[in-house]
């Protein structure tokens, strides 16, 4: 059934208490105007709406919406429990209660709350790992954000596209989807803001997944120049965070933790705790790299990142990297054993999909074995991650893994056909 207008609400309500069009008019208003709002022939500005839901004993929110103040509330309540489980990391009750909102009948009429629901509710599919549900929620909304509306909300939609298009693996996807939303801005000159920065971010970290080592390290001098032009603490800590992973990437340790130190002195108490806690996860992971005789003190900053991210909104994937880096870190330490365990649990998160968290726990997995003797489980663990790379289009980091193979298998005694297999496997992944 069609829901009342706004003028049609207007005219029962004032029918009702027995107010005359030039009673409900006095003395802001004229009894014409009141007409025509009642004839659907003007639409009053929010003030009007607020100045007559006051004369009408009622809220602007029902006049617009025809919602009940009642029904409101109970949606908001639903709503508000939604975030806070999707805060506390309880991915399938919150997106149980977003669905719950998105579900109700009165909702279509709260555009708001409605827009709220499918945000909070692609964010609970992709920290549940439904990464191909969560693409579609987010790129519906997509075609829903105004850059003009709202420019960090807008940016916020696009990185989180970006983001699980290449989780999936789909990484020239996700090339494209930060490339569009960042040539948008820069056309419409809001270039010099932090959502150009998050933009920016976003797509680096796709150039440097595509292996593309070359255009990273350009964009990564742009994104700190221009973090620095902006001035603001987050956009510096976004744009040394994503210089510190360019600094990894190309071996540069010691400089990778030094920026990774000064993005850290800059996340402030307000930053998304899932923000911070990859970040984290990425400084330690320089510190293995950089200074292994660090890699107690690396040890020690992952397992309190293991046990906040239980308590926040961080989904399976970020678990399964902290789980990766910590059983690193045991590989580190000489405790190859601990370190299997860890890289198992993190592959049972992930589950059988192909993503880049899965070939980086396999190779963990797959050097821990063979610190153990387990040389055919070496081999196993190796070739599916290299697989799973090079299907990924992540030229670079397939590469390395085949390279590996080829190393665990010289170590093995097999006979050279399947090592130079290997060797060869890594040569076509960077073009040669």
């Amino acid at each position: 059934m069609d829901r009342e207008t706004l003028g049609q609400r207007i005219r029962a309500l004032r029918i009702r208490q027995g107010v005359s069009q030039a009673q409900l008019a006095f003395p802001e208003l004229s009894d014409s105007y009141i007409s025509l709002i009642e004839s659907d022939k003007r639409v009053p500005a929010p003030s009007v709406v607020d100045l007559l839901a006051a004369k009408l004993n009622c809220s602007a929110t029902y006049l617009v919406s025809g919602v009940s103040e009642d029904v409101v509330d109970e949606l908001r309540v639903t709503l508000d429990y939604a975030e806070i489980a999707l805060s506390n990391g309880a991915a399938a009750e919150a997106r149980a209660r977003f669905a719950e909102v998105l579900a109700s009948a009165d909702a279509v009429a709260l555009p708001e709350m409605l827009h709220q629901a499918r945000w909070g509710h692609a964010l609970a599919l992709e920290a549940a790992g439904e990464l191909e549900e969560a693409i579609s929620e987010l790129t519906a909304l997509t075609e829903q954000a105004s850059a003009e509306a709202d420019l960090d909300h807008w940016a916020k939609v696009h990185v989180a596209l970006s983001r699980c298009l290449r989780e999936r693996g789909d990484l020239s996807a996700g090339v494209e989807a930060a490339e569009t939303a960042l040539r948008h801005l820069v056309a419409t000159g809001a270039d010099s803001t932090d959502a150009a920065v998050d933009l920016g971010a976003a797509l680096l970290s796709a150039f440097i997944e595509r292996g593309d080592l070359v255009r990273a390290r350009q964009l990564a001098a742009q994104l700190v120049e221009r973090a620095e032009r902006i001035g603001s603490p987050r956009a510096r800590m976004v744009a040394y965070w994503e210089a510190a992973y360019v600094a990894e990437i190309r071996g540069e340790y010691d400089e990778g933790v030094a920026l990774a130190e000064r993005a850290l002195m800059l996340a402030g108490d307000g930053e998304d705790p899932r923000n911070l806690n990859r970040l984290r996860v990425i400084y330690a992971g320089l510190l293995l790299r950089a200074k292994p005789d660090q890699a107690a003190r690396a040890r020690e900053l992952l397992a309190r990142v293991r046990g906040e991210i239980s308590a926040s909104s961080s989904g399976e994937i970020d678990v399964a990297w902290c789980l990766t880096e910590l059983a690193r870190a045991e590989t580190a330490l000489g405790r190859p054993t601990e370190a299997v365990a860890l890289a198992e649990e993190a592959l049972d998160l992930l589950g059988d999909a192909p993503r880049r968290a899965t070939a980086g726990a396999l190779t963990v997995l797959g050097e821990a074995s063979v610190r153990l003797g387990r040389h055919d489980r070496a081999v196993e663990v190796l070739t599916r991650a290299a697989t799973c790379l090079e299907e990924m289009e992540s030229s670079r980091e397939a590469a390395q893994a085949w390279f590996d193979l080829a190393e665990v298998l010289a170590g093995t005694g097999t006979s050279d056909g399947p090592r130079m297999a290997a060797y060869r496997r890594a040569l076509t992944c960077v073009g040669v």
